[in-house]
């Protein structure tokens, strides 16, 4: 009984601190106040940077955000690419360079948020600006 007892202290703690950790790491309260966005309260004006994940490789995306922080940056703008994601009407991909959710939480790894342009349009000297029908 008093081994059980003890698993279940365990357990209990285990589950506390992993509700707080999921909790701190993945809440984010967002305002705004007239002047700035209020980001957890505390005034922020944020600086963005854009990077084309298809243009690189998911190697290099940790290094990209990397120095993009060390520059300065509170975020990454991307543009979803859907001539590649969908290239036929009902057909989806999202691998290799493609890989949009790996993209976003190596962003969100370097502690930086994203601002995700789903589109369809995308003006990036990308061909037919990604529509594809």
């Amino acid at each position: 009984m008093e081994r059980m007892n003890a698993i279940m202290i365990i357990l209990l703690v285990i589950l506390v601190f992993e509700g707080n950790y999921y909790e701190r790491a993945f809440s984010t309260t967002v305002t705004y106040d007239s002047k700035a966005l209020v980001i957890d309260g505390t005034r922020r004006i944020l600086q963005s940077g854009s990077v084309h994940y298809p243009r690189t490789t998911p190697d290099v995306w940790p290094e990209i955000n990397r120095k993009a922080k060390e520059g300065g940056l509170d975020v990454i703008e991307t543009y979803v690419f859907w001539n590649y994601h969908e290239p036929v009407r009902g057909e989806y991909y999202f691998e290799g360079r493609f890989d949009l959710v790996r993209f976003v939480k190596t962003v969100q790894d370097a502690d930086l948020f994203v601002h995700l342009r789903i589109g369809p349009y995308a003006c990036a000297e990308w061909n037919y600006g990604s529509v594809f029908y």
